[in-house]
């Protein structure tokens, strides 16, 4: 298995600059950029912030509002401050030995930045990963970094969760496959109609100097208590800011 898998990843894998470094505030970054985002989507945001805050020490010292200026656009904003409040750490202590002491590090995290910058040997399972291991029923004795992303790249792009290409698969022989069709979701709102929209919108006008969205005065006032409850605006005497800026 593990060799088929491997000489499939060297042949296929996507070019992704976060898979040409070993710098863990690299990784981190675009681990955290990549929570719940399409990597094609992540590379831009994940360059531009890399170029703006080349390491740990360069994004403790800028202000929240900053980071979230360079974070803007690419959605889930709470991400922006809790790598934020992660590089403060790491600038002042170091890289601690159990990385998900650090804030918005998870265990999935945690385990990617030891393999792929540290080359511990650990599994690091995200929804892609635990979807291939449960389709071909694997358990992987000996986790290495460049297993890690092949098993990652499968489940992105082969053994995906609706439309698995099973006939490209490397791990096919002996696969019983996605065990029937994927169970019908109830239908979702458009997402210009959810409260992430509108808190959305709020953080980058507030990051562009432009005016808040046109939308009902309830749903903008629910977004702006979000908002201001998870720490990504202030707001005093009717005036609003990202963290640190000047209140408009």
């Amino acid at each position: 298995m593990t060799v088929a898998l491997l000489r499939w990843y060297e042949r296929e894998a996507r070019d992704l600059p976060w898979r040409r470094t070993r710098d863990p505030w690299a990784i981190l970054v675009s681990e955290v950029m990549l929570q719940q985002t399409q990597a094609a989507r992540v590379v831009p945001y994940y360059e531009r912030f890399l170029a703006r805050f080349p390491d740990p020490a360069a994004c403790a010292a800028a202000p929240a509002a900053a980071v979230l200026r360079a974070w803007s656009g690419l959605g889930y904003n709470r991400r922006a401050l809790a790598l934020h409040r992660a590089a403060g750490v790491v600038a002042r202590e170091g890289w601690p030995d159990d990385l998900s002491s650090l804030p918005g590090v998870g265990p999935y995290t945690a385990a990617a930045v030891a393999s792929f910058a540290f080359g511990a040997s650990v599994l690091a399972v995200d929804v892609n990963v635990r979807r291939v291991l449960s389709r071909r029923g694997l358990e992987v004795a000996e986790p290495s970094p460049q297993l890690n992303q092949a098993l990652m790249e499968l489940g992105a792009t082969v053994c995906t969760a609706r439309a698995p290409r099973c006939d490209v698969c490397p791990l096919a022989e002996g696969c019983e496959g996605p065990g029937g069709a994927a169970p019908r979701g109830r239908a979702r709102a458009r997402f210009e109609d959810t409260d992430r929209f509108v808190r959305g919108r709020v953080v980058a006008a507030l990051a562009e100097g432009s005016s808040l969205p046109d939308v009902a005065p309830e749903r903008l006032e629910r977004a702006l208590d979000g908002l201001e409850r998870d720490g990504l605006i202030e707001r005093s005497e009717g005036q609003l800011r990202l963290p640190g800026d000047a209140l408009r």
